[in-house]
């Protein structure tokens, strides 16, 4: 159940996992919102509808799917090192469109302020902007109580846990689900997840400090509900007034949850080849 699906590449010492799909001439780079324990099959129900035109890389942070659990700084510019070391290890060269996920938005948002030569575009799946966290209440307790109980084997007696969203309302197969629910139940609140949900705030007021990058940008944006904490007008306001003043970027809001990929990924597909094209 646990054999990576991708591949295994060293980074610093540690083992971070890359998956491959497809070929192209535009690279596009899934990049994990927090707390995704198999980012490989989170996104797999939107990535598998692109494959047959472009190339697909999914990164696995550490801490997440197949890749080691480290208890080092998780402060944004060692996240992105790490994550373009993997890609240069994995052979797969920039420029990149990246799709990040909910707090990887500020990854991806300081990978373009940082390297623009390295990312061609930013399609955000929900993601975060920096201005979400003025008002996010990050709950630490609670991310320990879930590797308390994951470390336990607690989690094992209430099933529905496991129950994902890629699992419930995408597309994988019945294999790729069991392989799933076994890799959340290895990777639950990893303590590399919690020291990233302690760093992020001052994430984000670095991001914040150096402006909105100006690379074309495309932002699915969710109703808010699926565990955000924000009403679904605040939830939507943020991130158009983040681009208001960008010559190049626009949204398009979808009715589901914050995991937009495992329910509106035939749209996003769509809309994504329009917005590349």
């Amino acid at each position: 159940m646990l054999t990576p699906l991708g591949e295994l590449v060293e980074v610093n010492g540690h083992n971070m996992s890359v998956y491959t799909e497809g070929d192209g001439d535009k690279t596009f780079v899934f990049m994990s919102g927090s707390g995704t324990c198999s980012p490989i099959l989170d996104f797999k129900s939107l990535y598998s509808l692109l494959s047959n035109e472009y190339k697909i890389a999914v990164v696995e942070k550490f801490g997440y799917g197949f890749s080691d659990v480290v208890d080092k700084n998780r402060d944004i510019d060692t996240i992105l090192s790490e994550t373009r070391m993997a890609l240069d290890k994995a052979g797969i060269e920039p420029p990149y469109v990246l799709c990040p996920h909910s707090m990887s938005g500020l990854e991806a948002l300081y990978w373009a302020q940082k390297y623009p030569e390295e990312v061609e575009a930013i399609v955000g799946l929900d993601m975060a902007v920096p201005d979400y966290y003025d008002e996010m209440n990050i709950n630490i307790p609670i991310m320990r109580l879930g590797q308390y109980c994951a470390g336990l084997g607690i989690t094992r007696w209430i099933p529905s846990l496991a129950e994902s969203n890629a699992i419930k309302s995408g597309t994988l197969s019945q294999k790729e689900k069991e392989i799933y629910r076994a890799i959340f139940y290895q990777k639950t609140a990893t303590v590399t997840m919690i020291d990233e949900a302690k760093a992020v705030k001052k994430n984000a007021g670095v991001v914040k400090e150096k402006g909105i990058p100006q690379v074309p940008m495309l932002l699915f944006i969710s109703d808010g509900s699926g565990g955000t904490g924000f009403t679904k007008e605040k939830w939507r306001s943020i991130p158009k007034e983040y681009i208001s003043n960008h010559n190049n970027a626009s949204c398009i809001e979808l009715d589901c949850p914050h995991y937009i990929h495992d329910y509106e990924y035939q749209r996003i597909s769509e809309e994504i080849r329009s917005f590349i094209r």
